[in-house]
């Protein structure tokens, strides 16, 4: 019974073995650098720019709304960074499905991809119905007024959309059409919307910055009662509570914490640059600077806007359902407004292909190893497109639009995004601390194995350079003891220390969770100072530093890459803490909704996923060394050609 439950496990925990030196792929390598920020760029900074600054600089943060874009830009960047490492190292499609296969196991890729999965099909469906919903608005509300004369659906429960969206199945279907046509088109596409929505920013930063006032960043409770009285109010609202303090932040710390949090949504959509690493002309190189280039360009928007924007009329004045126009309309520029209209229709379409690009190919990438069906990665030969998962993925997501109130099911998609961003982080972390290396230069691996007590060159490559030489004087494999924790044996990573940092990793994940529960849960009581919060707070604060500290003496790895996250094991640690931290805030219905999206996942994968993977099909057919190398599921395994693989694994 032991080995049954301990084979399964394995099975579960079995990882793709990863070959990085074919540089042949069935996609269509096209996309430059500039394709890649401009998909980035276009994906993150959707409709939420025209909006989301306007409700929390009233509701939450005042003029520091610059500063809860600063927090929440630089909570992103963390993530940020690690897709911009795996970019580096693993130049295949698959973003942080594929990620999370070779490095933590099978069941967790699956996890992190059908999460994925919900994201991108909820994003699609959602930002195609605000498209609709601001095209509607500019035609006085004719079309919804049409639709709900006509095809009203009154469904208790909140399940469907009071009518059916025909505009939005209709953009879905003709974007997926566009996609499935080929990249070079959609990205051409992406290119002028994307291009078309930073000139308007840019006319609103101007305007904003020539228009504005600076006394609107230090308001006194005098100048809002006199707006209040100026209204013609009856009665005076709770100025605490509309207004704070006053001053640059009105609403103290609590509120540019709260502001930020939520701002740091405005940053998701730059993963979907990491599903392009085999359709970018020079991966290693293009991916990492695509994601930060990206995520610069999305700041300095989002904290030019914000300030304009509270530089022009006073922060409690602000219209949270359209703020620019109501800000224009302020200073004298009431035109300006169908200028802003131009760029969140543009906005909204690049933020759309953005949510369809990645779908596809993460569904491709599962369907490809055997977890989701593998009818799905039928390629088109003419336009190098996984056309069947473009197709699929495309109605999916048009039904979705068409007739569903989306407006419980938006929160699912934070779990998805926010579970790939921690896995991605924790597996750049269990990576730099294994032994093996992988040449970014050559796209050659050089991986050393151990085969019945001897080492085995798994593929070849130069024995001469730094990492060669060090392992000819120290041996891979040695015996663990504690002493180990905390002094290692060498300064060059073993199989040992590797998984030292691989268990330490999944402890201090398991602690931060549980912290962040706690502190999701309780932080008032823990403010309060009672002792039943704050001891144990203390216990696991103490537990993780540990662990941190078992983590930073362990060798990391002198592997060569383009790019590497800064700051380990710290960086990717905190990135954890924070993607945890958000999770916890959903509430339970989203969670239950969840569950019941996992367990369909469960349902595919036990009953199809787990026999038809391609790793199942591996190690049923093992060959020459397999056997011995089984036990270890290398992480990367691949050569630089033929006659290197011969000449590395010959006897």
């Amino acid at each position: 019974m032991a080995a049954t439950l301990a084979n399964f496990g394995k099975t579960l925990l079995r990882r793709r073995a990863l070959d990085c030196s074919c540089v042949e792929t069935r996609f269509a390598r096209c996309l430059s650098t500039l394709d890649l920020i401009a998909l980035g760029v276009g994906s993150t900074l959707g409709a939420g720019v025209y909006v989301l600054a306007g409700e929390v600089a009233r509701e939450k943060a005042g003029p520091a709304i610059v500063l809860c874009f600063l927090i929440a830009a630089l909570s992103s960047m963390l993530a940020g960074l690690c897709y911009a490492e795996f970019g580096a190292r693993v130049p295949k499609t698959g973003s942080a499905y594929l990620y999370s296969y070779v490095t933590v196991g099978e069941i967790w890729a699956f996890i992190t991809g059908w999460n994925l999965i919900l994201s991108y099909v909820i994003g699609t469906a959602s930002v195609a119905r605000a498209w609709s919903s601001t095209f509607d608005s500019l035609v006085e509300q004719k079309i919804s007024g049409f639709f709900k004369a006509s095809m009203t659906m009154k469904v208790p429960g909140h399940v469907l959309a009071e009518y059916p969206d025909l505009f939005a199945l209709i953009l879905v279907l003709l974007l997926s059409g566009l996609l499935a046509f080929g990249v070079n088109e959609s990205a051409l596409v992406n290119k002028i919307f994307t291009g078309i929505n930073l000139v308007v920013l840019g006319f609103v930063i101007i305007s904003g910055f020539v228009k504005g006032d600076s006394a609107n960043w230090n308001l006194t409770k005098d100048d809002y009662i006199s707006f209040i009285n100026s209204t013609n109010s009856s009665r005076l609202p709770k100025v605490e509570e509309k207004f704070g303090v006053g001053g640059f932040a009105p609403f103290g710390l609590n509120g540019i914490l709260s502001g930020a949090a939520t701002c740091f949504y405005a940053f998701v959509g730059f993963d979907c640059i990491a599903t392009t690493s085999e359709e970018a002309k020079n991966p290693m190189r293009s991916i990492p600077i695509g994601i930060v280039a990206s995520l610069l360009i999305c700041f300095f928007a989002y904290f030019g806007v914000s300030a304009a924007l509270t530089l022009m009329m006073p922060y409690y004045q602000l219209d949270i359902q359209s703020p620019l126009p109501e800000a224009f309309t302020y200073v004298g520029w009431s035109p300006a407004k169908y200028i802003v209209a131009v760029g969140s229709l543009c906005a909204l379409s690049t933020s759309l292909l953005g949510s369809m690009f990645p779908m596809p190919r993460v569904i491709y990438a599962m369907a490809e190893d055997g977890l989701l069906f593998r009818i799905l990665s039928r390629m088109n030969p003419r336009t190098k497109t996984p056309l069947l998962a473009t197709i699929a993925s495309g109605i999916v997501a048009a039904l979705m639009a068409f007739l569903f109130d989306l407006a419980a099911l938006v929160d699912l998609m934070s779990i998805g995004t926010l579970l790939a961003y921690s896995l991605v982080a924790i597996c750049v972390l269990i990576l730099r601390y294994q032994p093996g290396t992988l040449s970014s230069s050559s796209q050659t691996e050089k991986l050393v194995e151990l085969v019945e007590g001897e080492k085995v060159a798994v593929s070849g490559g130069d024995s001469g350079d730094e990492y060669g030489m060090e392992t000819e004087e120290k041996p891979l494999r040695e015996t663990f003891t504690a002493k180990l924790l905390f002094c290692p044996s060498g300064k060059i990573p073993t199989k040992t220390s590797g998984n030292i940092v691989y268990a330490t990793t999944a402890i201090i994940s398991l602690l931060i969770t549980v912290l962040c529960i706690i502190l999701a849960n309780c932080l008032t009581e823990l403010l309060a100072g009672n002792a039943a919060v704050v001891v144990p707070c203390v216990i696991l604060t103490l537990l993780c530093i540990v662990c941190f500290v078992i983590i930073c003496r362990q060798p990391e790895s002198k592997e060569a890459l383009t790019f590497k996250v800064p700051l380990l094991p710290a960086l990717p640690l905190f990135s954890v803490f924070v993607n945890i931290y958000l999770m916890m805030q959903l509430d339970w219905g989203t969670w239950c909704r969840f569950a019941v999206w996992m367990l369909i996942g469960f349902a595919i994968y036990f009953l199809y996923g787990i026999k038809n993977s391609s790793e199942a099909a591996k190690r049923s057919s093992p060959r020459k060394y397999e056997p011995a190398l089984q036990t270890k599921s290398p992480i990367y395994t691949g050569a630089a050609d033929d006659s290197d693989m011969e000449a590395g694994s010959s006897p």
